[in-house]
């Protein structure tokens, strides 16, 4: 039951079934509870994801790293009560999972028991599977996320493409079956090359969600504050703007600015 006292319309078995039928996933990453609620009335959204993305997004920092489990849980409480038919997803902040399997079901109990979501997502392959088996155990279902990994970013000092190379996309292909195997209910791929994508999609009996792994993968999703255009300086190939949102929210701040200075508002309609 979610927050709102309504049964999920998409539940993790649902999104199985898509990927059997051969039905593409949809997929946005929120924030807050107003995206949210816009969002949550648009029919044909699958999944929601709470990204440690907000990191960036809504704080300003460079990378994920700095987010807080607690912040986490204060961002997907918000969308929890926007949100009624898409699964929600939570990331997991760095530090909160990462060498300490007892820490990470820890952590993915308060954020379930907190913020009433529905699933949690972790970043790694081998690395973390202790803990991905930890969370399970619990009955607590997993997103993996294989790729490139933000939590990771200082690692690879760079956020060029990655599995390019054949030892890495080994690796990785790897690493899929593995969490696939432990019993992740669906996986996330980042920014790899689109062949990478589709062969990973094909092999694996779970959905595959790409951000910038090519069309063959089992859906997409993008961050809504950057498909909606309100961030300009982030501009990656695999984005495409669905409208320009900053601009007009300039223009609107604009014309209140002079409204105000002119005296025009408020005029007498506005006025008690």
């Amino acid at each position: 039951m979610s927050v709102t006292g309504k049964n999920r319309v998409i539940t993790t078995h649902k999104l199985n079934e898509m990927k059997q039928k051969g039905e593409k996933i949809a997929m946005l990453t929120v924030y807050d509870y107003t995206m949210a609620s816009i969002i949550d009335e648009v029919a044909g959204i699958d999944i929601v994801l709470v990204g440690d993305s907000a990191s960036n997004v809504m704080a300003g920092h460079e990378t994920t790293i700095p987010m807080t489990l607690d912040q986490m849980i204060y961002h997907a409480q918000s969308v929890v009560r926007a949100i009624q038919n898409p699964l929600i997803i939570v990331d997991m902040p760095f530090g909160s999972y990462q060498g300490n399997s007892k820490k990470a079901l820890s952590s993915a109990i308060r954020i379930m028991k907190e913020s009433s979501a529905d699933a949690v997502k972790l970043e790694g392959g081998e690395e973390i599977i202790d803990s991905v088996r930890r969370i399970l155990s619990a009955g607590i279902p997993v997103m993996g996320h294989l790729g490139l990994m933000p939590q990771s970013i200082h690692k690879y000092g760079t956020w060029a493409v990655r599995a390019k190379d054949e030892k890495e996309a080994a690796k990785l292909i790897k690493d899929a079956h593995l969490l696939e195997e432990e019993g992740c209910f669906a996986l996330l791929l980042e920014k790899i090359p689109a062949d990478l994508g589709a062969t990973i999609a094909k092999e694996l009996a779970i959905p595959v969600i790409g951000i910038g792994a090519g069309g063959g993968v089992d859906g997409q999703v993008l961050v809504s504050h950057d498909m909606l255009g309100l961030n300009k300086s982030f501009s990656p190939r695999f984005l495409r703007r669905y409208a320009n949102l900053r601009e007009n929210m300039m223009d609107a701040f604009a014309n209140y600015i002079k409204d105000v200075k002119s005296g025009d508002f408020p005029n007498k309609s506005e006025e008690y």
